[in-house]
Protein backbone atom coordinates (compact mmCIF):
# COMPACT_ATOMS: atom_id res chain seq x y z
CA UNK A 1 0.00 0.00 0.00
CA UNK A 2 2.88 2.39 0.76
CA UNK A 3 4.22 1.94 -2.78
CA UNK A 4 0.82 2.90 -4.24
CA UNK A 5 0.61 5.99 -1.99
CA UNK A 6 4.19 6.97 -2.78
CA UNK A 7 3.45 6.85 -6.54
CA UNK A 8 0.28 8.89 -6.01
CA UNK A 9 2.28 11.60 -4.23
CA UNK A 10 4.32 12.01 -7.41
CA UNK A 11 1.28 11.73 -9.70
CA UNK A 12 -0.65 14.60 -8.07
CA UNK A 13 2.11 17.15 -8.61
CA UNK A 14 0.45 18.56 -11.72
CA UNK A 15 -3.05 18.88 -10.26
CA UNK A 16 -4.52 22.24 -9.24
CA UNK A 17 -5.49 20.90 -5.82
CA UNK A 18 -2.90 18.42 -4.61
CA UNK A 19 -4.86 17.00 -1.67
CA UNK A 20 -4.91 13.29 -0.85
CA UNK A 21 -7.03 12.11 2.06
CA UNK A 22 -6.25 8.80 3.72
CA UNK A 23 -9.67 7.38 4.55
CA UNK A 24 -10.54 4.24 6.44
CA UNK A 25 -12.18 2.95 9.60
CA UNK A 26 -10.62 3.49 13.01
CA UNK A 27 -7.47 1.41 13.52
CA UNK A 28 -7.19 0.65 9.80
CA UNK A 29 -3.60 1.90 9.63
CA UNK A 30 -4.01 5.45 8.28
CA UNK A 31 -1.53 6.98 10.73
CA UNK A 32 0.91 4.10 10.27
CA UNK A 33 0.76 4.57 6.48
CA UNK A 34 1.40 8.30 6.89
CA UNK A 35 4.38 7.51 9.14
CA UNK A 36 5.75 5.14 6.48
CA UNK A 37 5.43 7.89 3.88
CA UNK A 38 7.10 10.30 6.31
CA UNK A 39 10.10 7.98 6.65
CA UNK A 40 10.28 7.32 2.92
CA UNK A 41 10.05 11.00 1.96
CA UNK A 42 11.98 12.32 4.97
CA UNK A 43 9.15 14.69 5.86
CA UNK A 44 7.78 15.45 9.31
CA UNK A 45 4.14 14.82 10.14
CA UNK A 46 2.17 17.82 11.41
CA UNK A 47 -0.01 16.58 14.27
CA UNK A 48 -2.58 19.37 14.19
CA UNK A 49 -4.21 18.56 17.52
CA UNK A 50 -1.03 18.76 19.56
CA UNK A 51 0.79 21.47 17.64
CA UNK A 52 -2.04 23.89 16.85
CA UNK A 53 -3.55 23.59 20.33
CA UNK A 54 -0.22 24.66 21.87
CA UNK A 55 -0.16 27.75 19.63
CA UNK A 56 -3.81 28.54 20.35
CA UNK A 57 -3.16 28.53 24.10
CA UNK A 58 -1.18 31.75 23.64
CA UNK A 59 -4.20 33.45 22.06
CA UNK A 60 -7.09 34.78 24.17
CA UNK A 61 -10.08 32.44 23.83
CA UNK A 62 -12.22 35.23 22.36
CA UNK A 63 -9.74 35.62 19.46
CA UNK A 64 -8.87 31.99 18.71
CA UNK A 65 -11.44 31.66 15.96
CA UNK A 66 -9.91 34.70 14.26
CA UNK A 67 -6.33 33.39 14.33
CA UNK A 68 -6.66 29.60 14.00
CA UNK A 69 -6.51 29.49 10.19
CA UNK A 70 -3.44 31.76 10.06
CA UNK A 71 -1.70 29.75 12.76
CA UNK A 72 -2.38 26.55 10.82
CA UNK A 73 -0.94 28.11 7.66
CA UNK A 74 2.22 29.09 9.55
CA UNK A 75 2.53 25.55 10.90
CA UNK A 76 2.01 24.11 7.41
CA UNK A 77 4.77 26.34 6.08
CA UNK A 78 7.07 25.18 8.90
CA UNK A 79 6.34 21.46 8.39
CA UNK A 80 6.30 21.32 4.58
CA UNK A 81 9.36 19.70 3.05
CA UNK A 82 10.15 19.74 -0.68
CA UNK A 83 6.59 20.69 -1.59
CA UNK A 84 5.04 17.98 0.61
CA UNK A 85 2.97 18.39 3.77
CA UNK A 86 1.86 15.40 5.86
CA UNK A 87 -1.00 16.03 8.31
CA UNK A 88 -2.58 13.91 11.03
CA UNK A 89 -4.89 14.40 14.02
CA UNK A 90 -7.05 17.14 12.50
CA UNK A 91 -10.00 16.67 14.88
CA UNK A 92 -9.27 20.04 16.55
CA UNK A 93 -10.18 21.77 13.28
CA UNK A 94 -13.78 20.56 13.72
CA UNK A 95 -14.11 22.30 17.09
CA UNK A 96 -17.17 24.52 16.66
CA UNK A 97 -15.71 27.38 18.69
CA UNK A 98 -12.95 27.80 16.09
CA UNK A 99 -15.52 28.35 13.30
CA UNK A 100 -13.34 26.65 10.67
CA UNK A 101 -14.09 24.62 7.58
CA UNK A 102 -11.50 21.84 7.94
CA UNK A 103 -11.70 20.52 4.39
CA UNK A 104 -11.45 24.02 2.92
CA UNK A 105 -8.33 24.67 5.01
CA UNK A 106 -6.74 21.47 3.74
CA UNK A 107 -7.64 22.36 0.14
CA UNK A 108 -6.19 25.86 0.53
CA UNK A 109 -2.89 24.38 1.69
CA UNK A 110 -2.98 21.93 -1.23
CA UNK A 111 -2.83 24.67 -3.86
CA UNK A 112 0.75 25.54 -2.96
CA UNK A 113 2.02 22.03 -2.16
CA UNK A 114 1.08 18.37 -2.07
CA UNK A 115 -0.88 17.60 1.09
CA UNK A 116 -1.44 14.09 2.40
CA UNK A 117 -3.82 14.09 5.37
CA UNK A 118 -5.52 11.49 7.53
CA UNK A 119 -9.31 11.98 7.40
CA UNK A 120 -10.88 11.07 10.76
CA UNK A 121 -14.27 10.31 9.26
CA UNK A 122 -15.62 8.18 6.47
CA UNK A 123 -16.33 8.22 2.76
CA UNK A 124 -19.77 7.08 1.58
CA UNK A 125 -20.22 7.26 -2.17
CA UNK A 126 -18.90 10.65 -3.19
CA UNK A 127 -19.45 12.28 0.23
CA UNK A 128 -17.02 12.73 3.12
CA UNK A 129 -18.41 12.69 6.64
CA UNK A 130 -17.10 13.67 10.04
CA UNK A 131 -19.13 12.71 13.13
CA UNK A 132 -22.66 11.40 13.10
CA UNK A 133 -25.63 13.40 11.84
CA UNK A 134 -26.97 15.41 14.76
CA UNK A 135 -23.57 15.63 16.47
CA UNK A 136 -22.53 19.28 17.00
CA UNK A 137 -19.32 18.78 14.98
CA UNK A 138 -20.99 16.87 12.11
CA UNK A 139 -19.65 17.83 8.66
CA UNK A 140 -20.64 16.56 5.22
CA UNK A 141 -18.56 17.41 2.13
CA UNK A 142 -18.36 16.53 -1.54
CA UNK A 143 -15.06 15.10 -2.75
CA UNK A 144 -14.40 17.65 -5.50
CA UNK A 145 -10.84 18.97 -5.41
CA UNK A 146 -9.28 16.02 -3.60
CA UNK A 147 -8.07 12.49 -4.17
CA UNK A 148 -9.51 9.92 -1.74
CA UNK A 149 -7.13 7.09 -0.80
CA UNK A 150 -9.15 4.29 0.77
CA UNK A 151 -7.60 2.03 3.35
CA UNK A 152 -9.66 -1.05 4.12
Amino acid sequence: MIDRLDRLVDDISGLNSKLVLLIGPARSGKTHLLEQLSARRQARVLSVGATLSRRLLTVPSTRRHLQAADLLKDLADDFANHGLLLIDNIELLFERALQLSPLDLLKRNAHARRVIAVWPGELRGDRLFYALTGHPEHQDYGIDGLVPFNIH
